[in-house]
């Protein structure tokens, strides 16, 4: 579904003569349909800036990003909102990627009427039904972001996610800034829907252990670069890289293959 080919990012520099930074360098991977790609390592490598770069969010320095055998890169911007309905991202923290002013009705409804081109009633009638799916109810639609759990609001992201019917979610950092016990929820949430709408899934983390949970493939990044991938069981039980063994080492727990759900 997502081939990836030698994908850089590199930021100019804004102190006079200091060196441009590669966020992302020389990137390649796949993702195919149904599978979920784990992708791993501490805060700044360039998780986040490669996600943006998926998506064209923030816009790749070269490379190759390919969808469905589409050339992301050449798309021109009604092509690109086109696209991005088949591509939706779920984001670390989801009280700033909600809008405060706005409520959950209209904030599920809103990418349906504009996208997809509902009606006012067939729109409420599918986010009644994705709230519930979710894991809230009807009445919470009538809440602002602010009366919300952090649970809550990271639940009302996911269902505006699939409110255009996606084929790819990026899930980044979806549970970093929840209640640890609230995160196997949401974590558990991601999994079931995953496997009921047949999605394909970029799950990021810093935390490997939850890597392993939820992905097939792992991949493991360091300054802007993969340093080691491979299925899920084997970069968890015989890690080839220093840099995997150590986030291996700095975790709570050490199980010896992946417990993803099936």
């Amino acid at each position: 579904m997502l081939a990836v080919t030698d994908l850089r990012k590199v930021y100019r520099a804004r102190a006079p003569g200091a060196a441009p930074v590669a966020a992302v360098d020389g990137v390649s991977f796949t993702v195919d349909v149904g599978e979920t790609l784990g992708l791993v390592g501490e805060s700044g490598c360039g998780k986040s800036t490669l996600s943006r770069c998926l998506m064209r969010l923030v816009e790749p320095t070269d490379g190759r990003v390919s969808f469905a055998g589409t050339d992301v890169r050449a798309l021109h911007p009604g092509e690109l909102r086109a696209f991005r309905r088949r591509m939706q991202i779920v984001h670390q923290d989801p009280y700033s990627s909600l809008d405060p002013l706005m409520r959950i009705d209209r904030t599920v409804t809103a990418p349906m009427r504009h996208v997809l081109g509902l009606d006012a009633r067939a729109a409420e009638k599918r986010m009644i039904a994705l709230l519930e799916e979710v894991g809230l109810n009807a009445t919470h639609r009538l809440a602002y972001p602010h009366e919300l759990s952090g649970g809550q609001r990271q639940r009302v992201a996911i269902a505006r996610a699939l409110s255009l019917k996606p084929e790819f979610i990026i899930a980044d950092e979806p549970t970093s800034a929840l209640d640890v016990s609230i995160q196997a929820q949401v974590l558990n949430l991601l999994l079931r829907l995953q496997r009921d709408h047949g999605l394909a899934m970029l799950f990021i983390s810093h935390d490997i252990s939850l890597v392993a949970h939820m992905s097939d493939r792992i991949a493991v990044m360091q300054s802007g670069r993969f340093v080691e991938t491979g299925p899920a069981a084997e970069v968890i039980a015989r890690p080839q890289h220093p840099y995997t063994r150590s986030l291996l080492a700095a975790r709570p727990h050490r199980p010896t293959a992946s417990t993803r759900t099936p």
